[in-house]
């Protein structure tokens, strides 16, 4: 079984939410959250506003840990053909400055702020669905974490919630 622990930003500004445009070498491009992988000996906080500066160009401060999602991929529907768990931890980032631009040298083309209510019409990374659910449901308090460990496969993992804060 291969392992990936990974950080990613949730920033939310005026109703709209920050995504980045992944163009992988093999597959189909896709919207997801700025983050990645966590290197070794990284911490995780340091590690989400690292990737959102060289995923977005845009600096900013952790506002809360939001939740962290731990995931399953079985070795017939995984890119590498083995068994493969994913660890997200998922927090709420504010943008404090930068400007949008592609990745150098990677794989983000672009970087948008779209409305939330527009997500459900992108082709996205079920990671965006999952990172909007903890700051669009009901408030929590930021000493409150929530876990999840869903299968990949699920119908809960491909569509949690989109539709925008405050919707029901």
């Amino acid at each position: 079984m291969s392992f990936r622990l990974a950080a990613y930003a949730v920033c939310i500004e005026n109703g709209r939410v920050l995504v980045a445009h992944h163009v992988p070498d093999e597959g189909e491009p896709n919207w997801t959250l700025p983050g990645g992988r966590v290197e070794h000996a990284e911490d995780p906080f340091d590690a989400v506003l690292r990737e959102l500066a060289e995923e977005t160009g845009c600096h900013g401060v952790v506002e809360r840990l939001l939740g962290v999602d731990s995931r399953v991929i079985p070795a017939d529907v995984a890119h590498a053909g083995v068994e493969h768990q994913n660890v997200g931890i998922f927090y709420q980032v504010r943008v404090t400055g930068g400007r949008l631009r592609p990745e150098p040298n990677g794989a983000t083309a672009e970087s948008i702020w779209t409305p939330i209510a527009e997500v459900a019409r992108l082709r996205r990374s079920s990671l965006v669905d999952v990172g909007l659910v903890w700051p669009c449901s009901s408030r929590q308090p930021a000493t409150s974490v929530l876990f999840r460990s869903v299968d990949c496969c699920s119908t809960e993992a491909m569509g949690v919630m989109v539709g925008g804060c405050g919707s029901t």
